[in-house]
């Protein structure tokens, strides 16, 4: 007799079409289960592709919702939720277009799928309050270079080998937009949200790297150490303004304190 978990699986399996309709199921008589459970799998498969649908808007865009709807399903058999909420699932979305023959000729699909997932994690991440640059006046200036900055959690910075930012860009409106134009570049990208708006600004590489920096610990100074060839002082100034009032720091700390 097979065990509960055993059965579990077999039913999940069953689900998503890796198996056949699971055995003891109860109908009414003279009622055919499989065309029962036919039902209920075609409904769990819409619900996963509609909620894919949700978090990758532009994915279907690039592609078409035909075939977008048979790439998510063939992800759905392979991928099952692993949380009751359906806005975290699809995770793995991205990697799976990387992989899907398909949408081989596409090589900037995966970017724009990661993308538009940090996207929606941003907007769903736990709040934390901003810090202020009046905040700062606490800490001596001479030492600012010293600080530590903590980012919101949710801050992603991605980069990029295709111009995924440019991509995802352009199709934010309901017309079709030309990519006759676009720069096939890398590009690199900063992700968060402001109170309640996700916000993505497009990051040069010395910005990239000093955003890196810091999220990995680095003061200020340290980080900025990585960017004085390409980004001029002035210059990275007003981007940690910028940042600052867009409340992406959450809190500093002294060089070597806890």
């Amino acid at each position: 007799m097979k065990s509960l978990a055993e059965r579990q699986d077999g039913f999940a399996q069953a689900v998503v079409g890796l198996a056949q309709c699971p055995d003891g199921l109860e109908v009414p008589p003279g009622v055919d289960a499989s065309g029962r459970f036919d039902v209920y799998r075609n409904n769990v498969a819409v619900g996963l592709i509609e909620a894919l649908r949700t978090t990758f808007p532009v994915v279907e865009r690039l592609v078409g919702t035909d075939f977008f709807r048979a790439m998510a399903r063939s992800y759905a058999r392979e991928d099952l939720p692993r949380s009751p909420v359906l806005l975290e699932y699809g995770e793995g979305f991205p990697a799976y277009i990387a992989a899907f023959e398909p949408a081989a000729e596409l090589a900037y699909l995966p970017d724009v799928a990661v993308l538009e997932w940090h996207w929606v994690r941003a907007y769903h991440a736990m709040d934390a309050e901003p810090l202020t640059l009046r905040a700062l006046h606490r800490f001596v200036a001479e030492r600012i270079p010293e600080l530590r900055l903590d980012l919101h959690p949710s801050a992603s910075i991605l980069s990029f080998a295709s111009p995924a930012l440019s991509i995802w860009s352009r199709h934010q409106n309901e017309e079709t937009p030309s990519m006759a134009d676009l720069t096939y570049a890398s590009e690199a990208v900063l992700i968060w949200r402001d109170d309640v708006y996700v916000r993505v600004l497009s990051l040069e590489p010395g910005e990239l790297r000093f955003l890196r920096a810091v999220r990995d610990g680095q003061s200020v100074g340290g980080a900025a150490a990585f960017t004085y060839a390409d980004v001029p002082a002035a210059r990275l100034s007003e981007l940690i303004r910028t940042l600052f009032e867009g409340s992406l720091f959450t809190g500093a700390r002294m060089e070597g304190s806890t």
